[in-house]
């Protein structure tokens, strides 16, 4: 479907959504609103494109390698509210290094989406770790959901932690040790 044809769908189902609702979309400051609820979803859930940047390691380096505070931005699948937080991510490399700002790419790409936590940062694992082979890869996300603290419980300021690690992040206590408290530092 064209995009733009679909955005005017999805303001219409969002009109229809907001009345059904009891909330009036005929005022000054609502008549727009569900284009823009569209607009927004839209944003939320489509992972802007990027080409996969790796460089030969020629200094061969196997040290830890971590990047910290990487914006998670997704929504729960559960209730369609967002979550966000942020992601921490490191690997020991193998032949290939990543481009640094690709770490953040990768987030996003399984971010923007429908999601759980538990299921994004492993997916985030398994990608890196299938792209680049390295010795190891660890994913730490700590992040609020909107659907736990705005609505249900409304346990305000609530955290989720979850991480997966592979490789020798996983299987050596001393590496994984090393990643965790580099990570949540």
């Amino acid at each position: 479907m064209d995009p733009d044809v679909g955005l005017q769908v999805a303001a219409r189902a969002a009109r229809d959504f907001l009345e059904a609702l009891g909330v009036t979309c005929d005022e000054p400051g609502t008549y727009n609103s569900p284009l823009r609820m569209a607009q927004a979803y839209r944003e939320m859930l489509t992972p802007r494109a990027f080409e996969m940047t790796t460089f030969p390691n020629d200094e061969a380096y196997d040290e830890l390698v971590v990047v910290r505070s990487i914006p998670v931005q997704s929504v729960c699948e559960h209730h369609l509210l967002p979550f966000t937080g942020t992601a921490h991510v490191g690997y020991l490399p193998g032949d290939r290094i990543l481009g640094l700002s690709k770490f953040a790419r990768v987030v996003e790409m399984f971010a923007r989406r429908p999601q759980v936590q538990e299921r994004l940062t492993r997916q985030i694992t398994a990608w890196l770790d299938e792209q680049l082979r390295p010795g190891g890869v660890g994913v730490v996300i700590e992040a609020e959901h909107t659907c736990m603290t705005l609505r249900g419980v409304r346990a305000g300021e609530t955290v989720t932690r979850t991480t997966a690690l592979s490789g020798a992040l996983r299987e050596n206590p001393a590496t994984r040790a090393e990643f965790l408290a580099a990570a949540t530092a």
